[in-house]
């Protein structure tokens, strides 16, 4: 066991002398406080519902073993030094892989400034001084469980993500398709000035756009030539299905326009709704357009790649005939011509 982990239950205490007979779900937890008799309390409290307690002196230490165990509940002093408790939060926050895990902060009586600055900073508790073990305790089984439960969001978060790249996989000629949409519209997002949760919504929906041509048959999917009326009838569904297999996680309730209503168009002509000018979701509008362009410039079975500036004419007629916002497709011709797209450039293939 590394030396800065304290052991789950010390020795001659037992992990069930809990109240709580239900608790079953011990947790890591980083206790940060740069009093050694502070931190020998919490842990003996803790160890007592068989947590694993890992100690820290300061906040940049925390901050270094939070990085490494990833703990469920972090307990830091407000007043430390090198980096206090309220700066330890807000780089824990800051930070993907952090901004989940609860904080809790340990504050004096007389704390109430510190508690402000300690909500504005992204903490989820307090703890005020002198600290009541029970409470303590009972404060982090409920904090860990709230972790486990953002955790499992994460996870099934994750598996719909791997889902999409196996959809990728099946096609050989779209390789890095889903990468190289959820780019370019981060970047036509940003561009347009759109908010931190519309460029998160957009980054995800670019690579989730087509999740659901997992419900697509190979012999569809990968037809080298026309499709017929009944096989592109049953493909255009591939959006209905994304938006279903979307449907059940909270995390990814903004990206559902997106994946359903990619493939629509302004004057109605689009699937699978016939959506109409303002009806059709912005971030949408945005992934179908750097999903067109991203189309024309790689080369399919059933057609050869077009050069960036053939497609970007492409989009311009589109915009003339009313399936694009003329704008927005300027907005985006003009970003590929300030810096081009890099990844987006003829391919053969795929590659």
């Amino acid at each position: 066991m590394d030396d800065n982990v304290v052991p789950r239950v010390p020795q001659g205490e037992s992990s069930v002398d809990s109240p709580h007979g239900q608790w079953t779900q011990p947790g890591v937890v980083l206790v940060a406080d740069d009093m050694p008799s502070h931190r020998t309390l919490l842990a003996r409290h803790l160890a007592r519902d068989g947590h694993e307690v890992i100690p820290a002196t300061n906040g940049s230490e925390a901050l270094k073993l939070a990085n490494k165990y990833e703990p469920d509940v972090v307990l830091a002093d407000v007043m430390m030094p090198e980096m206090d408790g309220i700066q330890l939060c807000r780089s824990l926050k800051s930070k993907p892989q952090g901004y989940l895990t609860p904080v809790v902060l340990v504050t004096s009586l007389d704390g109430r400034d510190d508690r402000i600055t300690g909500i504005e900073a992204g903490a989820d508790d307090f703890i005020v001084k002198p600290f009541d073990g029970e409470e303590v305790r009972a404060r982090v089984r409920s904090l860990v469980k709230l972790k486990r439960s953002t955790s499992d969001l994460d996870s099934a978060e994750a598996v719909i993500m791997s889902l999409a790249m196996t959809v990728e996989a099946r096609d050989p000629s779209t390789q890095g398709h889903c990468d190289r949409i959820a780019s370019g519209a981060v970047r036509l997002g940003r561009r347009l000035g759109l908010p931190d949760a519309d460029i998160s919504a957009l980054r995800r929906g670019g690579v989730l756009h087509d999740i659901g041509k997992i419900g697509i048959p190979d012999a569809i999917l990968l037809k080298p030539g026309r499709l017929t009326p009944a096989e592109l009838q049953q493909m255009q569904q591939h959006t209905v299905i994304g938006d279903q297999l979307c449907r059940g996680l909270r995390l990814l309730q903004r990206v559902r326009p997106i994946v359903r209503s990619h493939h629509e168009r302004l004057d109605g002509s689009g699937y699978p709704d016939g959506l109409k000018g303002s009806q059709v979701p912005l971030l949408a509008q945005i992934v179908a357009v750097v999903d067109v362009y991203d189309a024309l410039t790689t080369a399919r079975p059933y057609k050869p790649a077009l050069s960036p500036a053939h497609a970007l004419e492409q989009l311009h007629e589109e915009a003339k005939f009313g399936w694009r916002d003329a704008a927005l497709v300027a907005e985006f011709a003009a970003m590929c011509a300030a810096s081009p797209l890099g990844s987006f450039h003829v391919r053969q293939g795929g590659t």
